[in-house]
């Protein structure tokens, strides 16, 4: 099988970035432990700040993986762009956030990628893509 993780802005700064919030790993370290445990499985990784690669990255790898995970980020809240290029990909998409977005600012109530993802698994820390990719399995 073949999963995509996707992540969108700051998360590139996981592991120093409001630790309080998102948590104290970093990325480098969780892809590690997800490829490992995940072995059998091919998992590739994607992440920019920048809205338009996210989408070049969904058509690149939306016909032909088995599944993405995607944390947009805070693109989820403001880019239809990214919830238009869910919904045009074949691959089936699960959201992932950090945190409970339920218990943060009411701008962050809304997300434009849910109504056309498989799923959401939210407030679950870096878990979370562990929970989507068995998702898929």
């Amino acid at each position: 099988m073949k999963i995509m993780i996707i992540n969108g802005p700051n998360l590139n700064l996981q592991g120093i970035r409001e630790p309080e919030i998102y948590g104290t790993v970093n990325f480098t370290d969780l892809l590690k432990e997800l490829q490992s445990q995940f072995s059998a499985h091919e998992i590739g990784y994607f992440q920019s700040n920048v809205e338009g690669e996210i989408i070049n990255c969904l058509h690149e790898f939306g016909f032909s993986f088995d599944g993405i995970v995607l944390n947009a980020g805070a693109y989820t809240h403001t880019s239809i762009a990214i919830g238009d290029a869910v919904a045009a990909i074949t691959t089936p998409v699960v959201e992932v956030h950090l945190s409970n977005l339920s218990k943060r600012e009411d701008f962050r109530q809304n997300s434009f990628i849910a109504p056309h993802a498989k799923g959401q698994i939210i407030g679950f820390g870096m878990s979370g893509y562990a929970l989507a990719i068995q998702a898929f399995l």
